[in-house]
Parts: C-alpha cells; sequence; structure tokens
C-alpha cells in the first residue's frame, strides 16, 4: 500500500506541477515561458524520483510500469495498483488544479497541433527514447541511484522542449487522461493513451538486444 500511496503522491507532483506551468503561463502572460514548462517537468520528475524512487520506483507513468513488466523487471500483480494510483493521483491534482484556476479551458490538456498522424509518432519515438533511459539507469524496476533522476529528469526536460509544441510531448497517459477529463476535451486523447505505451513497450526488445549476455 505505501507503493500506491507513494505513485499517487508522485504522479499528483507531476501533474500538478507541470500542467500547473502550463495553466499559469496562459494565465500570467508567458511568465514561465516554453522552455520554463519543459524545465518545470523535467525537476518535478527529478524530485519525485529521489523522493519517492526508493519506495515505489517512482514511475508515475502507466506506460513505464507497463513497460517493466514486459521487461519482466516488475510484479504484473502490482500493475493494477499501479495505474490505479497513477491515474487517480494525476485527476486528484487536475480537479485541484480546475478549482485553483477556474478560467482555464484546457487545463493543460495535450492537443496535436498538426495530424494526429504526426504527434501520435512523435508521442510514441519520445516515450520509447524515455523509457530506453529509465530501463537503462534504473535497479530492478527501482528509478533510484545517484544519477537516475538526473538523467530521467533531463530527457524529460529535453524532450518536452522541443517536441512540446508540436504533439504536448506527454509520454505519459495519466499525465494527459486526467487534463482530458478534467476539462472535457478527449478530441485527441486515444494518442496519448496508445502511443506512449507503444513507444514504451518497444523500448523493452531493443534494450534487450543491446544487453544481451548481461546479468540484472
Amino acid at each position: 500500500m505505501r507503493n500506491y500511496v507513494a505513485e499517487l503522491i508522485g504522479t499528483f507532483g507531476l501533474v500538478f506541477c507541470g500542467t500547473g506551468a502550463i495553466i499559469i503561463n496562459q494565465q500570467y502572460g508567458g511568465a514561465i515561458t516554453h522552455p520554463g514548462i519543459a524545465i518545470t517537468f523535467g525537476l518535478i520528475v527529478m524530485s519525485m524520483i529521489y523522493s519517492l524512487g526508493g519506495i515505489s520506483g517512482a514511475h508515475l507513468n502507466p506506460a513505464v510500469s507497463i513497460a517493466f513488466t514486459l521487461a519482466s523487471r516488475f510484479p504484473a500483480s502490482r500493475l493494477p495498483g499501479y495505474i490505479i494510483s497513477q491515474v487517480t493521483g494525476a485527476l486528484l491534482a487536475s480537479f485541484a488544479l480546475k478549482w485553483l484556476f477556474p478560467a482555464s479551458q484546457l487545463l493543460g490538456a495535450t492537443l496535436p497541433s498538426g495530424a494526429a498522424s504526426q504527434s501520435f509518432v512523435m508521442e510514441l519515438i519520445l516515450t520509447f527514447f524515455l523509457m530506453l533511459v529509465i530501463i537503462n539507469v534504473a535497479i530492478g524496476s527501482k528509478e533510484q541511484g545517484m544519477f537516475a533522476g538526473v538523467a530521467i529528469g533531463a530527457t524529460v526536460a529535453l524532450e518536452a522542449m522541443f517536441a512540446g509544441p508540436v504533439c504536448g510531448a506527454s509520454m505519459n497517459p495519466a499525465r494527459s487522461l486526467a487534463p482530458a477529463l478534467a476539462s472535457g476535451h478527449l478530441e485527441s486523447l486515444w494518442i496519448y493513451l496508445i502511443a506512449p505505451v507503444v513507444g514504451a513497450a518497444l523500448a523493452i526488445p531493443v534494450w534487450k538486444y543491446l544487453n544481451k549476455g548481461k546479468n540484472y
């Protein structure tokens, strides 16, 4: 249960700070800026890894938990509880932001700026590289260690920096689901539920191939 609570808290922090930065930037004349939003996402991920990684692994992302399960580095019996905790934390954060900023129409929801196919492929590739970084720096399914937080947080910030204007750079079904439900903008949600899971899953056979013969 402590693992589930940690995932709930960590995902709440991710969505509250990350999408909160988007909302505040929109409502306060671009005070945060796009680079600031990307850095906010990277820093909150890094902070949650260092504070909660030793408890739950700080997955904060259903796609990451699913990929760890496919890699046989996370027990399948815990997967439903992790996903429920992550989605619950994200929903609580989005509805808290809706109460704090009632004028916000999107609440930080991820929407494609161009074709749906473009954003789908972008999200898939972004999550592929994010998961490849995560699984190479994680210990078991635990995202912990001296440099894990920096590596993963920097990857999130980097990908959000250049891909955010195109697809929103979600890389996380829970992060996209919550503001979509809270704001009622469900029209492109399928992209952000499917592409990150596929991208993270594709990283696993590549990781296995690159590390063939190593003991874990």
